[in-house]
């Protein structure tokens, strides 16, 4: 619930006003382990299907592939940016490449 008194906040006595933020819980998770080069990896690439994802991504795929040597580059279309990648998606994408690249374009 939001603190401070009803007249900073501009209530009547009787409302509750609950804070959006909500509280988020989360183990702590150890990183993976850093490649010393990504020459030679393969490359997964999941759109998310935001608006301009799809142009962020290619953009930085046309970028890095001028620095880096992919064994591959898989890419990956989920099916709502709304939903998380369904399970099957995520455990194919895990099994088919060493490094994963996505990203929010709005």
């Amino acid at each position: 619930m939001v603190e401070g008194t009803l007249a900073e906040h501009g209530r009547t006595p009787g409302q509750v006003v609950f804070d959006p933020r909500g509280i988020v819980e989360a183990k702590p998770q150890a990183l993976a382990p850093r490649a010393r080069t990504l020459d030679g990896v393969r490359l997964g690439v999941l759109d998310n299907t935001k608006w301009n994802a799809n142009k962020l991504l290619r953009r930085s795929v046309d970028l890095l592939k001028g620095e880096i040597n992919f064994a591959s580059v898989n890419s990956y279309r989920k099916e709502s940016f709304s939903r998380s990648a369904a399970p099957e998606l995520i455990d194919r994408i895990a099994t088919e490449n060493d490094v994963v690249l996505t990203a929010i374009g709005d």
